[in-house]
């Protein structure tokens, strides 16, 4: 019995080369962990209508990309690239050399995102919400941000976090 994904995966390599030859500022999402579909789908239906570029996720401990996750998309899946990568890590060392900056967006974090520059080429980091970014990914970091919070609660689901994060990003692109 074969699997079959529900997209086509992109080369990452493709769609970066693809912004730059446009004249736009890449911005790519890294989900490092990430294995809720619905999230996953939400995630992808937010980054889809802001102009996302493209998903970058793990090969292994990802969420399956499956029936589920594009309906929960709105079908956003089938319009948005998704890379696979085997080793996050390399993964993301290359969009740095790519000229990307990399910022996670965690609770962590001492900065607020409306501190950082997200108008030139931007890889947003987000993890699980069992264990947030792995530690790796966070060492490599050009920069740490958080959504500012004023509520008894620590954090945002992991979703509702990617589209606040996202539309600063498109607030100050425009």
């Amino acid at each position: 019995m074969a699997h079959l994904s529900a997209i086509a995966y992109a080369s990452l390599d493709h769609v970066i080369d693809s912004c730059y030859a446009k004249g736009e500022a890449p911005l790519i999402l890294v989900l490092d962990r990430i294995t809720d579909v619905r999230n996953f789908g939400a995630i992808a239906r937010t980054a889809e209508c802001a102009g996302v570029h493209a998903i970058l996720i793990p090969e292994k401990g990802s969420a399956q990309i499956n029936s589920d996750a594009v309906k929960t998309s709105a079908g956003a899946l089938h319009h948005l690239p998704v890379a696979r990568a085997k080793n996050l890590f390399f993964a993301v060392k290359e969009l740095q050399k790519s000229g990307l900056q990399l910022i996670c967006v965690s609770e962590k974090a001492d900065a607020p995102m409306y501190a950082t520059d997200f108008t030139v080429p931007t890889a947003l980091i987000l993890g699980s919400e069992e264990d947030g970014i792995s530690s790796e990914l966070f060492s490599l970091a050009d920069g740490k941000v958080s959504i500012p919070m004023k509520g008894q609660i620590e954090s945002l689901n992991v979703s509702v976090s990617a589209g606040v994060v996202i539309y600063e990003v498109m607030r100050q692109r425009q």
